[in-house]
């Protein structure tokens, strides 16, 4: 019963037409268009930017600077020792190693801070260290050895390059 009727019961969607401009002075948006008459807004072309505040100082102006950012600023990817404990003991770990294990993912140079326990022995060569992780390596049996980034990063732009 209920699906017999469904078509006769249907009702058109309320369509409103969009307003025509433009168009003569009968459609009553002709002339100026809806723009009003003069004025910067009334122009072809004309535009705002989005942070325009008619005159006004913008926020951006008024709100008072605060400290600077250091351009020659360093970021290092960090890898904490506790990561290392996944390894087999006297195993080599170097940036490529990090790298395939998905330890790291950004290209960066790396700082091994000494964040967590390390009861095996390991070699680790990195950018920089954190004295805690280098204590705990070396209290472990391990060894740490500091390698520059800027002769790496060279290196490697350079084969790239080829």
């Amino acid at each position: 019963m209920i699906g017999e009727h469904i078509l006769s019961n249907l009702k058109a969607p309320n369509r409103k037409k969009r307003k025509r401009i433009g168009r003569g002075l009968g459609s009553g948006h002709g002339t100026t268009a809806g723009r009003g008459t003069k004025g910067q807004l009334s122009r072809s072309g004309s535009k705002k930017r989005a942070s325009f505040e008619g005159g006004q100082t913008p926020l951006i102006r008024r709100i008072p600077k605060r400290g600077f950012k250091n351009p020659c600023r360093q970021e290092y990817a960090t890898v904490n020792i506790s990561v290392f404990e996944r390894f087999e003991e006297k195993a080599v770990i170097n940036p490529e190693f990090l790298k395939d294990k998905g330890i790291i993912k950004e290209r960066l140079p790396i700082k091994i801070l000494g964040d967590g326990e390390l009861a095996k022995s390991f070699t680790v060569i990195a950018h920089k260290f954190s004295k805690s992780a280098k204590e705990k390596i070396e209290k472990a049996g391990g060894k740490t050895e500091e390698v520059s980034w800027k002769k790496e990063y060279a290196v490697n732009k350079q084969a790239n390059n080829k």
